[in-house]
């Protein structure tokens, strides 16, 4: 089958995007498909005509992930058309030779439902859910609405936009996020006024508007998704600070447990939430809930990706090797899904 991994793009997740996509390639060889891993953004500005049947490693070097976020400016200036489109060169057309892409972008303009809808107008079959939900989850304000009106516990919090008066205080500590982040970048603790300032100055840096809610004291778990689906919990546990970027991707920063040592019953009340979650999402294929639990065992969910990390670090592939789906195995059941939504 010939398969385009579209991966990059210029989201402040770019790198975690080029590791998953660099992960998702090799499982795709290794499956015996034709496959090509592209750079969204950057494209390809060599023949396309045969380019399934290249003998190239297209991996390459892509795939490491930075303590940083990357330079977005020095990606933009290697486009040699001033970068006017989203896609790069070439990448709709050899997007449109494949049987199916396989989408491991994160983020704006790749998780938001942007290139699902481009992809539906043009009839061609992609992995995830589709542009709706896609739009619907990337927005926390949104995703958190939809959450109290179905009845699905989640911090209480309030929506700010950049130069507007807050009406009320969310008291401390509290989380201050980017209302259309991932990655967890644009997002911090603040136990303060000082710190406070700051969280929100941070969290303006990469949208107009911020989500500020009851930071839960307690544990951090995640729960995937696979075609309604829940897989086995795990438990997330920083060794220092929060789940932030750098204890996301820096490999020794997290314990990471699966199964979680958790209660039958809560471990099933989480699975439960989390089927629940992509049932109220209108969620398709696959996705992974995040969740903490207070110190009293009361659960809150705090969101859901669309397209969660299939880094060698990430928690979604964890949680499948549990229930005996290995990473290739795990891209394939996501690729078929994509064939035949």
């Amino acid at each position: 089958m010939k398969v385009v991994v579209l991966a990059g793009g210029t989201s402040t997740e770019r790198d975690v995007s080029l590791s998953s996509g660099s992960m998702i390639y090799r499982a795709m060889k290794k499956n015996g498909h034709q496959a090509v891993l592209l750079d969204v953004y950057l494209g390809y500005e060599r023949e396309t005509e045969d380019i399934f049947s290249l003998d190239t490693d297209w991996a390459g070097e892509v795939g490491a992930i930075s303590e940083k976020n990357p330079d977005l400016e020095e990606i933009r200036a290697l486009r040699k058309d001033g970068g006017k489109s989203f896609f790069g060169p070439n990448v709709l057309k050899i997007c449109g030779m494949a049987d199916c892409v396989f989408l491991a972008l994160h983020g704006a303009n790749g998780e938001d439902g942007k290139v699902q809808a481009c992809f539906e107008l043009l009839g061609i079959p992609y992995t995830g859910t589709d542009f709706v939900s896609s739009a619907m989850a990337m927005d926390k304000g949104i995703t958190k609405d939809l959450f109290k009106a179905y009845g699905i516990p989640t911090p209480a919090g309030i929506r700010l936009k950049k130069g507007e008066a807050e009406e009320k205080k969310v008291p401390f500590p509290c989380m201050v996020k980017a209302c259309c982040g991932g990655s967890s970048v644009g997002v911090c603790i603040a136990r303060d006024e000082e710190e406070y300032g700051a969280a929100r100055e941070e969290a303006f840096r990469y949208d107009d508007e911020v989500i500020i809610e009851q930071y839960i004291e307690g544990r951090e778990f995640s729960v995937g998704v696979i075609d309604g689906k829940a897989l086995p919990v795990i438990e997330i546990a920083p060794k220092a600070g929060f789940y932030d970027y750098k204890n996301k991707y820096q490999a020794g920063n997290t314990v990471e447990t699966c199964p979680a040592e958790l209660p039958e019953e809560k471990s099933a009340e989480l699975q439960e939430m989390a089927e629940k979650v992509f049932r109220v999402l209108r969620l398709k294929n696959y996705a992974r809930m995040d969740f903490r639990m207070n110190r009293a065992g009361e659960v809150f969910c705090l969101e859901a990706n669309t397209l969660p990390g299939m880094t060698p670090v990430s928690l979604l592939p964890q949680e499948a090797a549990v229930v005996g789906l290995d990473f290739p195995a795990l891209c394939e059941k996501i690729l078929q899904k994509g064939l035949n939504p």
